[in-house]
């Protein structure tokens, strides 16, 4: 029996497309993405689980926030997070918006809006609004972990135009 050369070629392209890869899905990663920032965030609001709140680190993760020292790794995020929820009146929410993809889907950066109320100078609560991006990698266990954590403070609201 003889097979013509287009058929199997046909035959060697389904099996080639059915045993590669299947398609990254940016709009459903995006989704999962923003699902696990939001418990992340949930977590720091609680404030009771320090070790919950870092495993969404990775252990190389870098914390840039505004008038503290950069910290570098999971041991040194540990520690400023224990003293955060150690301190009177700390809270901390945020919420992340638009994720978005490298083109092998391993990593995402996403900008986000944060609100950080703790002591301030004179020892009443002080809310600051800030503004930030995370970057994002997904890791060997399938799961997304934050990299890179950078937060800055909004600017003051413009004046209402009269």
């Amino acid at each position: 029996m003889s097979v013509s050369r287009p058929s199997a070629l046909l035959v060697f392209l389904l099996l080639l497309v059915g045993c590669s890869q299947r398609g990254f899905d940016p709009v459903a990663e995006g989704e999962k993405l923003l699902r696990r920032d939001t418990e992340w965030a949930d977590l720091a609001s609680a404030g009771k689980d320090v070790e919950k709140i870092v495993w969404y680190w990775t252990d190389d993760a870098v914390l840039i926030f505004p008038g503290q020292p950069v910290l570098e790794g999971k041991a040194a995020i540990r520690a400023y997070v224990a003293q955060s929820l150690n301190t009177p009146g700390f809270r901390i929410h945020w919420v992340s918006e638009k994720p978005v993809f490298s083109p092998d889907g391993k990593l995402a950066y996403m900008r986000g809006k944060n609100e950080l109320t703790a002591p301030g100078p004179n020892g009443a609560p002080t809310t600051v609004h800030l503004r930030g991006i995370s970057i994002w990698r997904l890791d060997a266990d399938g799961q997304w972990r934050c990299v890179v954590d950078i937060s800055n403070e909004e600017p003051p609201a413009a004046p209402v135009p009269k």
